[in-house]
């Protein structure tokens, strides 16, 4: 969306003259009204080019506006999430502004949300609850709302309503634009809404305020064309926009100069990359082939589709090296029934061959998952199917849900029929499977040597170091503070369900990368 269908986007209303009952309400003819993000623009999947930009700087009236003043950001939901509030502090640090890890300090407080499930709003609008004592406190204190949730029209009609404390709404689409918006802010008395309905063009150069210096997550591409009947993200997020190949090839160059340790490659929907190119044939194969070339020890990528998976890929991670053996490959069913009402556009079968081919390709390679379980007309047998796919994967650990409707979605629509107690039941079983087969998969390494990238203390003990394996396995061991940032060998001497214990016996300051 360009910045002329941005200013149509907000409209202002007056009273009709002719209204008798308005005629000395002079209020009403200033009134302005906003257009919420519209979900039915939001589906609409134009043929209009994604322009790319690659100048993006602070404009030059706007430098110093964050002097003498600090931001907290506090974000919900998932990676993309977060890398999106690295950008966000870099913009902020970019206008003067300091980081406070405290609301009480802040004099603009953001809250990145995720609207992937009601829990993750319901904590949202409770913390603006929470927050409103603030705003009474220091009347110059901006809060805003951001993130997937600001996408959604019934979120921003509900603030508009009821949260007045609320200064500042804008979307996934326009972070470039966050001096312009804090600028409007500072000078408007009225709330600034901006969330454009339509995806924005992918903007190059954003300044990054990364978490550590050990791991880093790279943004490949923005958006999702998939449509799963339960899901809000295509709508959140916009339609599938791939960044250029030598930008994020650049990118990665200067965090393995940095000393970064491990990349995750992102995207709502990874390897769909390149799919929107129209000037070549490019995927994420192709992409991963030339990062593994790159001097960083380990390479992953989040989150995958099933159907996009495709054997170009699987060749290039068997070649290994740098590209570990662990894959997050959502299924969130074992049924074809229910995958089909889901609209995830694969069958069982289709994913239990897609599983073969990796593990035939690539040896020792372990797998993770999503599952949703009392999903719209799910059936006990329906269920059980779910149950034997996951023990005939054989997955190491998993992320369940108990399912609930998002407004906007195809899903929403349909009877939700699965009393709450079966759901209940359904996860508790299915978290039974989780928990033995990760216990089992963690026996496997006691006595093995691992090699662990350490993270730093552990967050119930500062004198144990933590840190993750190839394959994400979590290792507590005891070692020198030297040790964190660093990729060392731990022996195991102990398996809990979802943990390793260890002891170091060596330190690796050059690892060898294929």
């Amino acid at each position: 969306m360009n910045e002329k269908q941005r200013l149509e986007g907000q409209q202002v209303q007056t009273a009709n003259p002719s209204d008798n009952n308005s005629e000395k309400d002079y209020s009403k003819y200033f009134e302005a009204v906003y257009t919420p993000p519209s979900l039915k623009e939001a589906k609409k999947r134009g043929k209009e080019e994604v322009k790319y930009h690659n100048d993006f700087g602070i404009p030059e009236e706007f430098r110093g506006m964050g002097l003498g003043r600090k931001f907290y950001i506090r974000t919900y939901g998932c990676q993309m999430n977060e890398h999106d509030t690295e950008v966000m502090a870099g913009i902020f640090l970019s206008l003067g502004y300091e980081p406070t890890d405290s609301v009480e300090d802040a004099n603009v407080i953001l809250l990145n949300t995720c609207a992937v499930r009601e829990n993750a709003e319901n904590k949202v609008f409770g913390e603006l609850g929470h927050l409103k004592h603030l705003k009474k406190e220091k009347p110059d204190l901006l809060l805003g709302v951001c993130g997937c949730m600001s996408q959604e029209e019934s979120v921003v009609n509900k603030i508009l309503k009821t949260y007045d404390q609320v200064d500042i709404i804008f979307g996934t689409h326009n972070i470039h634009r966050l001096p312009n918006i804090l600028h409007e802010a500072y000078m408007s008395k009225e709330m600034v809404v901006e969330v454009w309905s339509k995806e924005g063009d992918v903007i190059e150069n954003l300044p990054k305020v990364r978490q550590g210096k050990i791991k880093a997550w790279v943004n490949i591409m923005y958006g999702c064309d998939k449509f799963c009947t339960y899901c809000i993200v295509p709508f959140t997020r916009g339609k599938e926009r791939s960044r250029r190949p030598e930008d994020i090839i650049q990118e990665v160059r200067q965090l393995a100069a940095q000393g970064y340790q491990e990349i995750t490659l992102l995207g709502q929907n990874v390897n769909a990359y390149g799919k929107d190119f129209e000037d070549m044939k490019y995927g994420l194969g192709d992409l991963m082939d030339e990062i593994r070339k790159i001097d960083i020890p380990r390479i992953r990528f989040t989150t995958s589709h099933p159907r996009d998976f495709d054997d170009h890929l699987i060749e290039v991670l068997a070649k290994g090296g740098n590209l570990v053996e662990h894959i997050h490959l959502p299924v969130q069913s074992g049924s074809n029934e229910v995958l089909k009402i889901m609209a995830r556009k694969y069958t069982r079968e289709h994913y239990l061959e897609l599983i073969r081919k990796i593990k035939a390709a690539v040896p020792g390679a372990t797998f993770t998952t999503d599952i949703i379980v009392g999903y719209p007309n799910e059936t006990d047998e329906q269920f059980e199917e779910t149950i034997s796919l996951y023990r005939e994967v054989g997955y190491e650990s998993a992320y369940t849900f108990i399912y609930s409707p998002r407004e906007g979605t195809p899903a929403a629509q349909m009877q939700d029929n699965v009393p709450m107690e079966v759901k209940k039941e359904r996860l508790q079983r299915l978290n039974a499977v989780v928990k033995e087969l990760s216990a089992e998969a963690m026996k496997k390494y006691n006595g093995q040597t691992v090699e662990v990238l350490v993270e730093g203390e552990s967050k119930n003990n500062p004198d144990v170091l933590a840190g993750y394996t190839r394959k994400s396995k979590l290792v507590n061991f005891i070692g020198p503070k030297s040790a964190i940032g660093k990729i060392v060998k731990v022996k195991i001497t102990d398996t809990k369900t979802w943990s390793l214990n260890g002891e170091m016996i060596e330190e690796l300051n050059v690892v060898e990368v294929e």
